[in-house]
């Protein structure tokens, strides 16, 4: 059966998401942006929460575990740069496995934004939850890791299934796709830059993406090496359109 993603905004321009395994009513929540917003979604929804799957330890992405696990009693992992803000009941990194019920994530090495952080990725549904490694249009600052770093990580997620359903943690879409325009003048990106502006201005979300649109029309995977990534990387960290 397949998994059921609930998405829903948090903090200015975070998004939360709640996966249920639907054969087993397991189910998760990744990340914790923000722990009422959470609480009241697994309200809503009538779910109970299993666990919380970490991506990276910044406070807009763990701040919440504590919280959340106090009210719910749920299982936290994640990778062990977490443990920097907050207890992890599981550490996991590249190669190991996350069981919620019948649904197995695959957990990949997707470091370069913080050095630990990961992504989760159900082979047999084609989805993925990249914290802050891969935005629409985008990819994340590299506050601990190099380019080289990044650059690895971002090709083992363009690996991936095309089909592969991304979910990103910010709705950063249209001032990368700004960014994009100023780098990049293919008509596939104009076609979707216009396209995100007039979603943005009806106040639709741009998450989630798909690994094959990525390919398609974001500079940053749109490189032939690291050297030309941390160009790009570069520019984006100035941009000031």
């Amino acid at each position: 059966m397949p998994l059921t993603v609930h998405q829903f905004p948090c903090l200015s321009d975070n998004y939360g998401f709640l996966v249920r395994d639907e054969a087993t009513g397991k189910t998760a929540c990744i990340d914790t942006p923000e722990s009422g917003a959470i609480l009241r979604e697994l309200d809503d929804l009538g779910w109970e929460l299993d666990f919380i799957l970490n991506t990276h330890w910044h406070p807009d992405h763990a701040g919440g575990n504590a919280d959340i696990k106090a009210m719910t009693g749920c299982t936290i992992i994640g990778p062990p740069e977490v443990t920097r803000i907050a207890p992890l009941d599981r550490e996991v990194g590249q190669g190991d496995t996350v069981d919620l019920g019948e649904t197995r994530f695959q957990v990949i090495d997707t470091g370069g934004h913080t050095l630990g952080h990961i992504t989760y990725f159900d082979p047999a549904d084609h989805v993925a939850f990249v914290g802050d490694t891969l935005f629409a249009l985008g990819c994340g600052r590299l506050f601990e890791g190099t380019a080289e770093q990044m650059w690895a990580s971002l090709q083992r997620l363009t690996a991936l299934p095309d089909d592969t359903r991304v979910y990103c943690a910010h709705e950063y879409t249209a001032s990368n796709a700004r960014f994009a325009l100023s780098v990049d003048g293919s008509a596939a990106l104009r076609a979707r830059a216009d396209a995100v502006f007039a979603a943005r201005e009806r106040g639709e979300w741009t998450v989630p993406t798909t690994i094959g649109l990525e390919k398609a029309t974001n500079p940053f995977l749109r490189q032939a090496d690291a050297r030309g990534f941390a160009a790009v990387r570069e520019a984006k960290d100035n941009f000031k359109g």
